[in-house]
């Protein structure tokens, strides 16, 4: 029985996979929705001071102990918020609403910043949490659904403490960490300068802009034939251009993307997708959220600048393809994450 439905829904992917419709939303939803209150299996990224530290996901982290570990719990939180926001007729839409309500309560989230707080933590999530928790504040305060605001306001003092940490910590980083996984220093920094110039933080800002000039704006010519790596779900390259394209002004990005990816101005660049050889194993199933990275790049570009990139869109759309129907395909090393990263791409699809 799981075999047909899993069948079903890739059918449905290859089919209609050109735009986000309601029924794909409803089998995406199904993914963060099964996991988000599930507490095991479990991945926590602890740091054990002594013996009283040894707790349960769920008592550590009360708010996002589902979905294997902390970031993808936050990711998941932010897709049924996205869905719930671009598809009002949501199935499942008021059991999604009491799940989030009951995760993002202020109780909770005060056992969130308090874990944060500690000092032998404080390099948890960071940066790749940080980005998505700031991704979901964000989210849930351009919601206009009433239970949206509900959640806004008690995930605020949390999203409150991520802006000091980034703060406090990005003149220290001395040297940007270029990998495709969660350290990627580029793409810790994007939903951080999209939440900051939506709430108008004039510090984090120029924090983020800053920092971001000092370590990337001398890179030139990415090494586009490093990638992929072996468990990339990040491209290094496409993200660190779409950070220097958020904070730069088009004629200065441009100069730089040229010196950076001189062949993205090429009308017939190509670029393979990443293939995965075994998606029961959860690092190697990490190639297909680089297919999904290098997508919702490239629709931010073309969108930004079509006249420059318009020829980008069919590569886009492929890597997009790819993946997607793998989003569905029943192992739990993948669907536990790769929903937020297909709707990411479908985010910047537009």
């Amino acid at each position: 029985m799981k075999f047909v439905y899993v069948l079903f829904l890739s059918i449905c992917f290859h089919s209609f996979s050109q735009e986000l419709t309601l029924e794909q939303a409803n089998h995406l939803a199904t993914l963060p929705l099964k996991c988000l209150q599930q507490e095991y299996p479990n991945k926590l990224g602890q740091m054990l001071i002594d013996s009283t530290e040894i707790q349960s996901p769920k008592k550590l982290h009360p708010t996002f102990y589902g979905c294997f570990d902390w970031h993808s719990s936050v990711h998941g939180h932010w897709s049924l918020v996205y869905l719930l926001k671009k598809f009002p007729n949501l199935a499942n839409k008021e059991q999604i609403i009491q799940k989030l309500k009951t995760n993002l309560s202020a109780a909770n989230i005060q056992v969130e910043i308090d874990y944060l707080n500690k000092k032998h933590e404080k390099s948890f999530e960071r940066t790749y949490g940080w980005n998505w928790l700031l991704k979901l504040q964000l989210e849930l305060e351009t919601s206009d659904e009433p239970f949206a605001k509900e959640l806004a306001q008690n995930l605020k003092p949390l999203s409150n403490l991520i802006v000091e940490k980034y703060i406090e910590f990005l003149p220290k980083l001395l040297y940007p960490v270029r990998v495709g996984t969660h350290s990627n220093t580029a793409f810790g920094l994007t939903n951080a300068w999209d939440y900051a110039v939506f709430s108008k933080n004039e510090i984090l800002q120029k924090s983020i802009k800053e920092n971001a000039i000092r370590l990337f704006q001398k890179d030139e010519n990415c090494p586009f034939n490093w990638e992929p790596s072996g468990t990339d779900f990040l491209s290094p390259c496409m993200e660190e251009m779409a950070l220097m394209q958020r904070i730069l002004p088009k004629n200065e990005f441009l100069t730089w993307l040229k010196k950076f990816i001189p062949n993205l101005f090429k009308k017939d660049f190509k670029w393979e997708v990443a293939r995965v050889s075994d998606r029961t194993d959860g690092h190697l199933v990490h190639l297909d959220g680089l297919n999904f990275s290098r997508a919702w790049n490239m629709y931010y570009l073309l969108h930004q600048y079509p006249n420059e990139f318009k020829h980008l869109k069919t590569l886009a759309d492929y890597h997009l393809n790819f993946s997607l129907p793998s989003v569905v395909d029943g192992n739990y090393e993948g669907e536990h994450w790769l929903a937020s990263f297909a709707l990411r791409s479908f985010e910047e699809k537009k």
